[in-house]
């Protein structure tokens, strides 16, 4: 089986690196990246592909999904008010501008 194959995954798994992946794109991310990060997301909650035998199942470990939101909050709510409204201004001007180009 050559790299990047996801025969070995089961619907569900496959489903869940597509939502993960979307949500990625939704932030910005470029497609690529967001495939290879929403797969090693995938990998790390549960383990990898599906393996046949006996006793093989794991219990998903959730963490890495419940990880997304709370970099940035910190990092918010340790600025002003000032700062806050300045960057929110210069996002609001480079998204109008984007915008304009396409």
């Amino acid at each position: 089986m050559p790299r990047g194959d996801k025969s070995a995954y089961t619907d569900k798994q496959k489903r869940q690196a597509e939502h993960i992946e979307e949500g990625y794109e939704k932030r910005g991310v470029a497609k690529e990246e967001a495939e290879a990060r929403a797969w090693a997301t995938v990998n790390k909650e549960t383990g990898g592909g599906k393996k046949s035998g006996s006793g093989r199942g794991k219990a998903m470990d959730t963490s890495p999904s419940k990880k997304g939101g709370r970099a940035g909050g910190a990092a918010a709510a340790a600025r002003t008010p000032e700062e806050r409204s300045a960057s929110a201004k210069k996002g609001a001007a480079t998204r109008k501008r984007n915008a304009e180009k396409s």
